[in-house]
Parts: C-alpha cells; structure tokens; sequence
C-alpha cells in the first residue's frame, strides 16, 4: 500500500503527536506526582498510602471484586456464549443483539435501575417480605454484594461477546472428536475447549477485570461511603481532601494492576495450552 516505511510514518505521525499531548503526557504528568516529594524522586507516598489501614482495607477489597466479577462473568459467558453459538443463524444474530443491547444503554442508567430493584421498597424486599422470609425490608444496597451485582450486570457483555468470538474460531469436530475418544464433559472442556479459547478469555477477563477496578459510578450508586472502591476513594482524595499525591498514588495503582493482570492471563493461558 505504501511505498516505504516512511510515508507509513509520516502518515501516523499526526495521530502520534495528538495521542501524546492530549493522553500520555497528561497521564505521565499525573503519574509522577507520586514520586515526587520535597524536590526529588521517592517512594514515600506509596509507603504512606499502604501504611494506612482504610487504604489497605480499599485496595484489597477492589482486587478481590476484580477477581471474584471476572471468575463468575467468565462461567457465566462460557455457558451463554456455548448456547448463542449452538443456535441457528437468525437466533444468534438476535442472542448477540440482546447481549449487545445493554451496552448501548448509558452505565449511569444501568446502575440507578439497581437502586429500584434492590432498594428497601424495591422488587426484591417486596418479593422477600410478601413470601414472609423476612419481616423486616433487608439491607441490600451499600453493601458489596450491591456493588458485585452491578459490575458483574455491567461487564458480563464483554466476556460473552468476547468468547462468542473465540468458540466461532474453534475447529468444529474439536469437541466431537474429544468425545470420541473417550473424554467426558469436564475434560472437553478443561483440556480441549479452554486451550482452543484462551485468547477470546484473556481479552474477556481483562476488559472485564480492569474495567470493575477502574468503574467509578457503580460502586460509588450501590456502594457509597460504606463500601469504598480505589475509584471512589481517589474522587474522594482530589475533591474532598485536595490530595492529588495520594490520587496519582492511586492512579498508578490501577494501571499497574491493569498490565499485570493482562500478562498474567497471558502467561496463564500460554502455559496452559503448552501442557
């Protein structure tokens, strides 16, 4: 297409450049806050920041929702999307549509819709006090299984339509030939069908996975004050207390647990199929 490497270059040039000054020099200009104190270079923020027992508390309760959000999206979007991909052409096209649906609703509608189904006067307290399983309304919102049932409504299209896309790349006769041979379900499964699908769970399990870590305004509706996430504790520490040190501290946080968490699934997955 192009004539040299050059003209490649130079047409990306611009795209470079804007990316740069309007993203990554932002960010970097962000990032660096955090390791600067007293005009020189140190870790004496990201010490201070883990020292304190709430900021712990924070950090290990966001990577365990992270994890617990992507292991269930991810058993969840192996049966739905080995069910979409077993339908006739027109039930798929209409399976992916509705998988697809709420993703074009906004995020700031999607959670609000929660505060009426599990609110003390909602769908389900009124279910739970009409059966007589409680005679009291329970408490259902700020708490973290409130903020888990968000992410996980909010996320789980990703990791569908990402393994959707993973099973349709599969050799047809893979799991006909496991079965042939001898393999009952969980070995098709854990030998044949993950092996094959791992890219389409790396890339589910990262979107899903940085996304529930990065989400700011499911855990901040269903969550509040009560069940702080690293998203909402940094709104808290720019707006509330003007510390924009511990908001880069925790910035940086989330975009290392970002990459690591990509590259382990990659590992994960690269090990995996080698066996």
């Amino acid at each position: 297409m192009f004539q040299n490497r050059a003209e490649a270059l130079a047409l990306a040039l611009p795209a470079a450049v804007f990316a740069t000054l309007v993203f990554l020099l932002p960010v970097a200009i962000l990032l660096s806050e955090g390791f600067r104190a007293g005009g020189g270079w140190t870790l004496s923020a990201y010490t201070d920041f883990f020292s304190g027992t709430l900021n712990r508390t924070v950090f290990l309760r966001s990577f365990r929702l992270g994890l617990e959000v992507t292991a269930v999206s991810a058993v969840i979007g192996y049966a739905a999307a080995f069910a979409i991909v077993n339908l006739p052409a027109k039930g798929k096209g209409r399976m992916i549509g509705l998988v697809t649906l709420p993703l074009m609703i906004s995020p700031v509608a999607r959670t609000y819709a929660w505060i009426v189904i599990l609110g003390r006067t909602g769908i389900v307290n009124q279910a739970i006090t009409g059966l007589g399983f409680s005679a009291e309304p329970l408490r259902l919102l700020f708490t973290e299984t409130a903020v888990f049932i968000g992410l996980l409504q909010l996320f789980l299209p990703l990791m569908i339509l990402s393994l959707i896309s993973a099973l349709e790349n599969m050799p047809r006769d893979a799991i006909p030939a496991a079965r042939v041979l001898g393999a009952n379900w969980f070995q098709v499964f854990w030998k044949v069908v993950l092996p094959l699908t791992r890219e389409g769970l790396v890339i589910g399990g990262t979107l899903v996975f940085t996304g529930s870590l990065t989400a700011y305004i499911t855990p901040a509706v269903l969550g509040g004050s009560k069940v702080l996430m690293l998203e909402t504790l940094m709104y808290q520490q720019v707006s509330v207390a003007n510390d924009f040190v511990s908001a880069s501290v925790i910035a940086f946080i989330l975009i290392v647990m970002s990459f690591a968490a990509n590259i382990l699934l990659k590992r994960l997955a690269t090990a995996r199929s080698r066996r």
